[in-house]
């Protein structure tokens, strides 16, 4: 693609990334509200030696039961993890049945809980096994519907980067995400977009970049970079709520005052299970990210970090904006 193409009005797909123990139901949700965004991938269910129960798809998604969208109308897409081919194939079929916009399956967590069970990234050691995984599923689950895998750029180092995109396209899938750093790497800067342009000597999957986007010229950079113009927003969208619209050429990065106002709504979401300490956890993990791009967030994470209530928090946020 020429590199005038690749300009932020002209990015063809960008998706939410599924930020485990992060973007949840909620999340979602309050992201998603200024637009921008064309899909949204959620964490991951993992899969072992069974098939899942139908309350286990709407813990996870309980969009499905509105047409498997957001409430501002964004589509999701159900992400498995696991290394059975047999039960992940059986799963992504229930997946769908039950409204999903596609199956996604995660290659790339690098967390050690994950990787000892033998689920996410430490499978780009095995390439055989990641084309036994997506061809099952693959197979299983009707050609109408996409199937995506997401990856990272290898395990320890890129050798086998080349080797794990032909195993997956010749699987027959239709997507493929990249986040651009190995497992090792982890989650420190840079990304390598560059590793993903190497791609197109070979791979006709279109390609979704991921990692380090945090401003609208990141975007631009990236899709350089990486020579495609498809983009995955993690971290970079919860620093700035409306960062698909700033991406897009949409929106200035969103007021403080409205991202108050964020903080605010999340209170009254109600969630299964909650015996009050959702809301207190969740809004300090946040505000983690809102700091980097709101040195107002630094003050108010101070002010709150040791209470364990919504009724204690609720009143800092009242004075957040003084």
């Amino acid at each position: 693609m020429a590199e005038a193409q690749l300009q932020s009005d002209n990015i063809e797909r960008l998706v939410l990334a599924p930020m485990e123990g992060v973007v949840d139901h909620i999340m979602r949700d309050l992201l998603t509200q200024s637009g921008g965004f064309d899909l949204c991938v959620t964490e991951f269910l993992r899969i072992t030696e069974s098939l899942q129960p139908v309350r286990s798809f709407y813990k996870l998604c309980p969009e499905l039961k509105t047409n498997a969208k957001t409430p501002n109308g964004t589509p999701l897409r159900i992400q498995l993890l696991g290394n059975h081919p047999g039960f992940l194939a059986e799963n992504a079929v229930r997946a769908i049945e039950l409204g999903s916009h596609g199956i996604d399956v995660n290659f790339g967590c690098p967390t050690k809980t994950v990787n000892k069970s033998k689920g996410g990234a430490v499978l780009l050691q095995e390439p055989e096994t990641l084309y036994q995984v997506m061809s099952a599923i693959r197979q299983a689950v009707p050609d109408n519907h996409i199937v995506s895998a997401k990856i990272r750029l290898g395990f320890d180092d890129t050798q086998l980067f080349h080797e794990n995109v032909d195993a997956i396209q010749s699987a027959g899938v239709n997507e493929l995400a990249i986040h651009a750093r190995t497992k090792k790497q982890g989650y420190k800067p840079p990304a390598f977009w560059h590793e993903i342009s190497s791609l197109n000597q070979f791979c006709t999957m279109p390609v979704t970049a991921n990692g380090e986007i945090w401003t609208k010229q990141d975007a631009i950079l990236c899709m350089q970079a990486a020579n495609t113009n498809r983009l995955m927003l993690g971290r970079g969208a919860l620093a700035v709520p409306n960062l698909a619209a700033v991406v897009r050429g949409r929106a200035n990065k969103m007021p403080w005052q409205q991202v108050v106002g964020l903080l605010k709504q999340y209170a009254d979401f109600k969630v299964e299970g909650d015996v009050g300490l959702y809301y207190p956890n969740r809004v300090k993990q946040w505000l983690t990210y809102l700091k980097i791009a709101y040195p107002q967030a630094q003050k108010l994470f101070l002010n709150i970090k040791t209470l364990k209530k919504k009724a204690e928090i609720l009143p800092f946020l009242d004075s957040a904006n003084d």
